[in-house]
């Protein structure tokens, strides 16, 4: 089979390789001609563990092409998938199809044959029917049905490990009515068939909003977690052991039920906005998703707060490490990081913030003005009044707690990620702050003031 893969971002480029790698010959498309030029060279423009060689691999025996010429990629192509940007836009949350659309259009100048047109990118319900439109008034010779069908295929790729996503998914959902584009996406995931991963076909619709649903549905894990983090501190419970308790429930699940400093990225923030702005169109507000959007966007301010407080309530003339930028370990991925905001927040309180990410800071740098750039982590020790830990990299979670004692002016960490124990901190000499967990020696709040008003007396 041979496809074309329209966009070479974050799910073209792993889903390009990816399918190259099953014996597909696959071309991937984008406008971006240094993009490319580099591609082509072996440079791959985003951090994503083993894509390297996989694209290398690939490239290599001429399963894997790059060009700029969409419509050579697509002359003769059995499926051409739509995987460009979808960002939200400005003022009213709704992703921006301008690219999507605009690229179905050329998909439709380009046919030369019977092919199915998938989008690949996250789309709001109703895009596959945009997607054929506009291919219909590209090409008003063009039949739906008979010279190409409309296909959804949403991607459930984790930065971090999107190869083994894409390899061995939970499932692969697909969304086409017609018999031939059926058969030729089942013939194009016939390798996962002896993973035996199921495969559900269903409506356009369907398919476009459980892209939605299931993002939606994992942010309000997250947003759920956190609030029992914020309740776990007042009552003097472990958040981490709440977790594991309502997780050993198979109906409920361990998986993102980790307490920190709110969601990012490049899919939790814009599709939930989206499917917010998507279900209040359709005069069917979502509540828990709007309740779940603002509670994260007021997270990370929280967060930033919780670090002045730490510092006994003013970061005036104070410097703060920071470790870690980008919204999870393992990419460098800056899309609406916590520490976009955590940052800003902790210099307008008055800190000089020095911080270092093993692999965000090239573009952390263009984001976050006036921020020490430091050569590795314990380079941002030096003089700090404190560490915030943001980002959980494998290289943060052993540090020489030693030796950061001997570089910073005070010891003490608020770890945004519960990386460290309490009782090993406070035995190193730090004076120590993390998520949902005991603090003030094991007491609650509700008991602190309870403590408080009885040593004051009864009142007059």
């Amino acid at each position: 089979m041979r496809i074309a893969m329209i966009g070479t971002g974050y799910v073209g480029l792993v889903s390009g390789a990816c399918f190259s790698e099953f014996g597909t010959e696959v071309v991937c498309v984008d406008k971006d001609a240094s993009k490319i030029e580099r591609l082509k060279a072996g440079e791959i423009p985003i951090y994503e563990p083993g894509l390297d060689t996989l694209v290398a691999s690939n490239a290599a025996a001429g399963r894997l092409s790059f060009t700029t010429d969409l419509a050579e990629a697509v002359r003769g192509a059995d499926a051409v998938f739509i995987a460009v940007g979808t960002p939200s836009r400005r003022g009213d949350g709704h992703a921006d199809l301008s690219f999507v659309l605009s690229a179905a259009e050329e998909v439709g100048r380009a046919m030369s044959g019977y092919c199915v047109v998938v989008t690949k990118s996250t789309v709001p319900v109703g895009t596959g029917r945009k997607v054929s439109a506009a291919i219909a008034s590209a090409r008003p010779d063009l039949s739906e049905g008979r010279d190409f069908d409309v296909a959804s295929n949403p991607e459930f790729l984790r930065e971090g490990s999107a190869i083994s996503d894409f390899m061995r998914p939970d499932r692969v959902v697909i969304g086409t009515s017609t018999e031939p584009a059926q058969a030729v996406l089942r013939a194009l995931y016939r390798p996962l068939f002896l993973n035996e991963t199921p495969i559900l076909f269903t409506s356009l619709e369907t398919a476009e909003l459980t892209k939605y649903a299931a993002n939606a549905f994992l942010a309000t894990k997250i947003t759920f977690i956190n609030e029992m983090a914020d309740l776990c501190e007042r009552v003097a419970a472990d958040v981490q052991q709440v977790a594991k308790g309502i997780g050993l429930d198979r109906r409920i699940g361990s998986k993102f039920l980790h307490a920190g400093p709110g969601y990012g990225g490049s899919c939790f923030p814009k599709d939930t906005l989206a499917l917010v702005r998507t279900a209040q169109e359709a005069g069917c507000p979502v509540s828990i998703v709007e309740s779940v959007v603002d509670a994260n966007d007021a997270r990370k301010l929280a967060m930033a707060e919780k670090v002045i407080e730490h510092c006994g309530g003013s970061l005036e003339g104070k410097t703060v490490s920071v470790l870690g930028l980008t919204f999870k370990p393992n990419t460098d991925d800056m899309r609406d990081a916590p520490s976009l905001t955590i940052v800003p927040a902790l210099q307008g309180a008055g800190a000089t913030v020095r911080a270092y990410d093993p692999e965000g800071m090239p573009e952390a740098k263009e984001l976050l003005p006036d921020v020490v750039w430091c050569e590795d982590a314990y380079a941002t020790m030096e003089d700090a009044d404190c560490i915030v830990l943001i980002t959980e990299w494998n290289a943060f979670r052993n540090l020489d707690l030693d030796k950061a004692k001997s570089l910073m002016k005070s010891p003490a960490m608020v770890d945004l990620r519960n990386v460290y124990k309490p009782e090993e901190m406070s035995s190193a000499g730090f004076h120590y702050a993390s998520i949902g967990r005991p603090t003030s020696g094991g007491k609650s709040q509700i008991r602190l003031v309870q403590d408080a008003a009885t040593a004051r007396g009864p009142a007059e």
